[in-house]
């Protein structure tokens, strides 16, 4: 029997990657000890926290990579724990010994967006949630910030059915539908039924403990899920998140234009820069006759488009029309997001559409250090 060589076991392993941290268990401090016995190797696992989630999923990886290596003809894996010390250097080596927003870093390459609207039902959580999952499903890497800390919705949309992994501080956001998301939901011990009742100040501590106490990993796009309107955590993404673009989401109503023009103005105050609009709930062929039918009036994302391009001096596009259909709310209700389970659908292509625009987009350089010390003359 050829001989196991344990820089082999320790190279298959090196292969295994943790499935909340996305990174390989060696380099995270997780292999606690390697035995070997003839063919059977015996690898101990250290565990971030003992109620880990994955545990099952780590067990398999390490299985299956071990199982590879010549000469191995059993693998048991063993659980243990990080010590309280242990899970301080995982966090420090994460996330660095000091909280900061790591997308305000000089050179962070994530690109920011922060969908509004200028009132509620014009359905921007599902575009959110769409986008992110459309995003993520042509290999962004890409994270999902439930700002709506009132009206919060995002889990059971996106279908999250898990709460954070807390390590020694830091949470690690739950993935579903390959997107990585943080909420207020999880926080509650009501649980749906139970309002969040903060004033002003607290909701932004809220909002900076998702971008600090979160450990989002290295993003492609990070998206955030405003209130409606533009009060206090509108004006507090602006000033915690500088090169935030906004995404304006309306109705083809000329009402609900109106009032979304307004939460794009607040680019004007907040010095943030318009990616686009987004018109939902547009005409949808009649299921009879196939006739195109303006369930919501016409014309509502051409009003919002064009107002804040004259307004503001620069152009802001229409990024696109999102047809209404029923398919949309059902895919919310049922945490299946249209994207995924309708993606040939006139409005699963849409937001495809849309999501292309959005992932082409190159980073900006503003708000970011460039390295530059002006001289003397």
């Amino acid at each position: 029997m050829t001989a196991v060589d344990r820089e082999a076991i320790m190279s298959a392993l090196a292969t295994v990657d943790d499935p909340e941290i996305r990174r390989p268990i060696t380099d995270l401090g997780m292999v606690g000890s390697v035995d070997i016995d003839g063919g059977r190797v015996e690898v101990t696992v250290l565990l971030t926290v003992s109620g880990c989630p994955l545990k099952t999923e780590i067990i398999q990886r390490v299985t299956a990579a071990v199982s590879t290596v010549p000469g191995v003809a059993d693998v048991a894996v063993q659980l243990d724990v990080m010590s309280d010390e242990q899970r301080t250097a995982l966090r420090e080596q994460l996330r660095g010994p000091t909280k900061e927003i790591p997308f305000n870093r000089p050179g962070s390459l994530t690109k920011i967006f922060a969908v509004a609207s200028g009132k509620g039902g014009v359905g921007k959580s599902s575009i959110t949630v769409n986008l992110a999952v459309a995003l993520a499903a042509k290999g962004q890497t890409v994270g999902l910030l439930d700002a709506d800390i009132y009206g919060h919705s995002i889990p059971g949309m996106l279908g999250v059915d898990r709460p954070p992994t807390v390590v020694d501080g830091m949470l690690l956001p739950p993935e579903a539908n390959g997107v990585r998301s943080i909420s207020m939901l999880p926080f509650k011990p009501g649980g749906t039924a139970e309002p969040v009742a903060f004033r002003g100040p607290m909701l932004h501590r809220a909002l900076e403990q998702f971008l600090t106490d979160v450990w989002w990993g290295d993003l492609d796009v990070l998206l955030l899920d405003l209130p409606p309107g533009t009060g206090d955590v509108a004006i507090s993404t602006a000033q915690l998140l500088p090169t935030a673009e906004l995404l304006v989401v309306t109705t083809p109503q000329q009402a609900a234009a109106e009032v979304a023009v307004r939460a794009g103005m607040l680019a004007q105050q907040t010095h943030q820069k318009l990616a686009g609009v987004i018109e939902n709930m547009s005409a949808f062929p009649c299921p009879h006759c196939g006739e195109p039918t303006d369930l919501f009036g016409a014309g509502g994302g051409d009003t919002v488009a064009s107002s804040l391009s004259q307004a503001l001096g620069t152009e802001v596009p229409l990024l696109g029309r999102v047809p209404f259909d029923i398919r949309l709310r059902e895919g919310g209700d049922g945490g299946k997001p249209l994207v995924s389970a309708a993606s040939d659908s006139p409005a699963g292509a849409a937001i495809i559409g849309i999501a292309d625009q959005l992932a082409a987009k190159k980073r900006g350089l503003a708000g970011m250090s460039l390295g530059v010390t002006p001289t003397g003359s």
